[in-house]
């Protein structure tokens, strides 16, 4: 699969998850903390492979063109 993510991107997605697990932390983990933990751990996903799935459908690239 081909990398869909660019380097700005990936950044954000890094960032948001690390507000998305300190929110879940307050939340003491209960089932929406839980909810915003899995979703942090998707995007530090994300933006490790450089590959979104949801982008794919959408032919959606933030990478620069070579």
């Amino acid at each position: 699969m081909s990398k869909n993510v660019g380097k700005t991107d990936k950044i954000i997605r890094v960032v948001l998850a690390i507000i998305l697990i300190g929110v879940a932390a307050s939340l003491s983990f209960n089932m929406v903390g839980i909810i915003l933990g899995i979703v942090a751990l998707v995007l530090v996903g994300t933006a490790a492979t450089g590959t979104c799935l949801a982008y794919v459908p959408l032919k959606i690239s933030t990478c620069e063109k070579e």
